[in-house]
């Protein structure tokens, strides 16, 4: 009988405590993104625009493939990081050979704690890929509408100032979550090449991101919208989602944070974009 009565309660509780142990990872997810918008804005600052959302032709080309994650080091505490991988690109002969400098290798493994939401186990820790270490981020910067399209304020060679915002800096988001799929060959922090070289579901994702690359992941082209995903579904690369129930956790470009519910779907694509000029309503 005090067996039956203990596994009774076991089961009330148990339900409970991962209520409370989800909101707690939420909450510490919330304020990752609130970090990462702090830093944006440390770097707009200091520059007058925000970060490159991936670096091609920018500075001369000297930081290919880096993305916005790594631009903001300095501002979230990683200086000694940061000093790390620009002496790797110093010492770099060809930047854009990606993989061909063994400088940057420590800097690819490296987890970055403010990059990994609690929630997902793979993000804080390393994985092994082939030849290569690889450290990942939950947060992807938010291109606009999908990677063609460069409306958001992140994307590839981007220099967009606060002020050029013309939707509004709280009506705009500027980074989101989204895991990495099961492959784990997208969602690295420090460089990448994502769908087209251009960081397209690496660091970087659109409200309505398109699958170009179907010759190599056979999923639907799309687009994809905000909504659930699975962490073994290939095909959820292709949009905003999380592993907290109901929806996900966005920063926007005026430093706030906000958790949005899966109902704010037709939301976000207004919010993905900071001149459409979008009246933005709806259940958010």
């Amino acid at each position: 009988m005090v067996i039956a009565i203990i596994a009774v309660l076991v089961g009330l509780l148990l339900p409970a405590v991962q209520k409370v142990r989800e909101a707690a990872a939420r909450t510490r997810c919330l304020n990752n993104l609130k970090q990462i918008g702090l830093a944006c804005h440390g770097y707009h600052d200091q520059h007058g625009r925000l970060p490159a959302g991936i670096s091609l032709k920018a500075d001369g080309g000297r930081y290919a493939y880096l993305g916005w994650t790594a631009r903001v080091l300095p501002y979230l505490e990683q200086d000694q990081l940061w000093q790390q991988a620009a002496a790797a690109f110093r010492s770099d002969p060809n930047p854009y050979s990606f993989y061909g400098h063994a400088a940057h290798l420590p800097v690819l493994g490296h987890a970055v704690p403010t990059f990994a939401c609690p929630s997902d186990p793979r993000v804080g820790q390393t994985a092994e890929l082939a030849t290569v270490s690889v450290a990942f981020t939950s947060y992807l910067g938010v291109s606009g509408t999908d990677a063609a399209r460069r409306d958001g304020v992140l994307f590839p060679d981007s220099a967009v100032s606060l002020v050029g915002i013309s939707d509004g800096a709280s009506q705009t988001v500027l980074a989101g979550e989204r895991p990495p799929p099961p492959d784990l060959k997208f969602g690295w922090w420090y460089r990448g090449w994502g769908l087209n070289r251009d960081g397209a579901a690496e660091m970087l994702l659109g409200a309505q991101e398109v699958n170009t690359i179907p010759h190599r992941y056979p999923c639907p082209r799309g687009a994809y919208r905000f909504g659930p995903g699975r962490p073994d579904d290939q095909c959820a690369m292709f949009h905003y989602w999380s592993l907290h129930p109901g929806g996900a956790n966005f920063a926007f470009a005026d430093g706030g944070v906000r958790y949005l519910a899966y109902t704010a779907i037709r939301v976000l694509d207004g919010l993905a974009t900071r001149g459409g000029g979008e009246v933005v309503g709806g259940e958010w």
